[in-house]
C-alpha cells in the first residue's frame, strides 16, 4: 500500500471513529487553555512521518472538540455535518481545486451551476437569481448588501465601482430592532455603518412591525436598502414579508431577507406559509452547513439581478480566462478569488436526500422543537417565551419568580445542564432576561431524543431547585 493510501485510510478510520461516537459524547474535556498546552511547542526544526502527524493531530484535538455532529447539539443553529457532505468534502480537499474559474476548475464551475439551479429550485425563488457559494451567511449577507448598495446608487446616477462612496448620495438601511449581528458587521464592511441605521421597532417575537414601516418610510427619501429577517435567531419568527415588502417597493427599495436558517423554510409545504411572500425580495442570504446539513464552510449568496450580484463582485486580471456566454467563473458571485469548492458537498447533499428528504428532515427538526416545548411546558416553573413555529425555542426557568430570581435560577439550570452532558444548549439574553436557547438542526434530532432532551432538561432544573 502506498504511503498516501495508508494516510488517507488512517484519517478516514479516525474520522469514522469520531462521528460513530459523536451520539454519546458530552462536553469537551478540555477548554482552549488545556487544548492549547496539548499544541504548544516551538516550530520544530524536521519534519514528521505523516501518519504520526494525522495522530497526533487527533490525540490532541479530540478532547476540545464539542459534539456539533451530535443528534442532542442545540447550542446554535449548526447542522450535523451529514455524513454524504463529510464524504464529498473530503474529495473535495484531495482534488485540491480552487474553484476560481472555470478554466482552473471545470468541474467545480459546473456542478456550482447545477446546484445553484437545484437550490433556486428547493427554495422557490426567481429562475434568473445568481448564487455566489461563500462560507456562510455572514459573508452572504456581506455579498447581497454588497450587490444592494452598488445598484441603489446606480438608479441614483452615481457609480459606487468607480467613485467609492465619497459624495455618494446618502443611502437609507433600514432593518428590524432585533436583526442578527452578522447583518450589521456586513453593514460595517461595506462603509455603510453598523449604527447608522433606522431600526424599525418589533413585537415580542421579533417581527417587524408593518404599521410602524409605513410611519417610518414616510420620512424617508433617495436610496434605500431594507434588511428583512426569515428566522429570528432566538424565537425563529419570520418578518411580514407579503406586507411589507410591497410597502418598500413602492419606495424604491431594494430588500434584502438574512434567511441563515429560516429560508429553509421554503422547502416543506408544512413550513412555506412562514416565509409567504419572500420570493419578491432581490436578494437572500442562506446556510448550507445548517438545514442542509454540509460541512462547515457553505452558505449561498442569492441574488435576483445577475448583473448587479457580478458588479458587485467581479475580480478581473489580464492573465484570467474570461467566460464565455453560458461558462460560469464562481469568482464573479463572491468576494475572493482563492477559494474552495463548495459546490461539491452541496451538490452531493441536495442528490442524496432530494426535494423530498429535506422536507422530511426539515419537518423532523420543527416537529422535535415542538415535542421538546411542549413537554417543558408541562412542567412547573419552565416557560416557553415564544411561538415555536419552526425550530427555536426561548425557554425561561423560575417562571413564577421574580425577574432577577428566575435569571439567576436560569442561569443554574444551564450551568447543570451543560455539567450533565447529557446535550449541550447555552444562554441568551431575551428581552433583557436570561434564558436557555435551543436550536434543533441536526438530521439525526428524531422525538427520541427530543424526549430524551427535554427529559435532561427537566431534570436539571429540579435539581438546581432543590438546591
Amino acid at each position: 500500500m502506498s504511503a498516501i493510501a495508508s494516510l488517507f485510510q488512517e484519517a478516514a478510520r479516525i474520522a469514522a471513529a469520531f462521528r460513530q461516537a459523536a451520539p454519546a459524547r458530552h462536553m469537551p474535556t478540555h477548554d482552549y487553555a488545556a487544548s492549547l498546552a496539548r499544541f504548544e511547542e516551538a516550530l520544530p526544526a524536521a519534519g514528521s512521518d505523516m501518519l504520526d502527524v494525522i495522530r497526533r493531530l487527533s490525540h490532541g484535538a479530540e478532547p476540545g472538540l464539542h459534539a456539533t455532529t451530535g443528534p442532542r447539539f442545540f447550542g446554535w443553529v449548526i447542522g450535523g455535518s451529514h455524513p454524504v457532505g463529510v464524504a464529498a468534502d473530503f474529495l473535495t480537499s484531495a482534488w485540491g481545486q480552487n474553484a476560481g474559474n472555470h478554466v482552473v476548475a471545470p468541474a467545480a464551475s459546473a456542478v456550482e451551476t447545477v446546484a445553484a439551479r437545484w437550490l433556486l429550485d428547493l427554495l422557490k425563488l426567481p429562475a434568473e437569481s445568481s448564487v455566489g457559494f461563500v462560507t456562510g451567511a455572514t459573508v452572504a449577507n456581506f455579498t447581497c448588501l454588497a450587490a444592494a448598495r452598488g445598484e441603489v446608487l446606480r438608479q441614483a446616477s452615481w457609480d459606487a465601482d468607480v467613485k467609492g462612496l465619497f459624495g455618494a448620495p446618502e443611502i437609507t438601511v433600514l432593518i428590524g430592532d432585533d436583526a442578527h449581528t452578522t447583518v450589521f458587521s456586513a453593514l460595517q464592511f461595506l462603509g455603510l455603518g453598523h449604527d447608522r441605521v433606522l431600526r424599525l421597532p418589533t413585537d415580542a417575537m421579533g417581527r417587524i412591525d408593518p404599521a410602524t414601516l409605513v410611519g417610518t418610510l414616510d420620512t424617508v427619501s433617495g436610496p434605500v436598502i431594507a434588511v428583512l429577517q426569515a428566522g429570528q435567531i432566538n424565537t425563529g419568527a419570520f418578518d411580514d414579508f407579503a406586507a411589507i415588502i410591497p410597502l418598500l417597493k413602492a419606495k424604491g427599495a431594494w430588500v434584502h431577507i438574512d434567511g441563515a436558517f429560516g429560508l429553509w423554510a421554503q422547502a416543506s409545504a408544512k413550513t412555506s406559509h412562514l416565509s409567504r411572500g419572500i420570493e419578491a425580495a432581490d436578494s437572500w442570504a442562506t446556510d448550507g452547513h445548517k438545514w442542509l446539513q454540509t460541512p462547515y464552510d457553505c452558505g449561498y449568496a442569492i441574488v435576483r439581478d445577475e448583473l448587479a450580484h457580478r458588479r458587485a463582485m467581479t475580480i478581473a486580471a489580464s492573465y484570467l480566462p474570461l467566460a464565455g456566454q453560458g461558462e460560469r467563473d464562481p469568482s464573479h458571485y463572491v468576494p475572493e478569488l482563492s477559494r474552495r469548492a463548495r459546490g461539491f458537498a452541496t451538490w452531493a447533499m441536495l442528490k442524496h436526500l432530494g426535494r423530498d428528504g429535506i422536507a422530511t428532515l426539515i419537518d423532523q427538526c420543527c416537529a422535535s422543537a415542538r415535542l421538546m416545548a411542549d413537554l417543558l411546558s408541562r412542567q412547573p416553573g419552565i416557560a416557553i417565551l415564544n411561538e415555536v413555529a419552526l425550530n427555536q425555542l426561548v425557554i425561561r426557568f423560575g417562571a413564577d419568580l421574580a425577574s432577577d430570581e428566575g435569571d439567576a435560577l436560569t442561569r443554574k439550570t444551564i450551568g447543570k445542564i451543560q455539567a450533565d452532558g447529557i446535550i449541550f444548549a447555552g444562554g441568551a439574553k431575551w428581552r433583557g432576561r436570561d434564558v436557555l436557547r435551543l436550536s434543533v438542526t441536526n438530521f439525526q434530532t428524531t422525538s427520541d431524543e427530543a424526549q430524551l432532551a427535554a427529559q435532561s432538561i427537566i431534570t436539571a432544573f429540579k435539581s438546581v431547585s432543590r438546591g
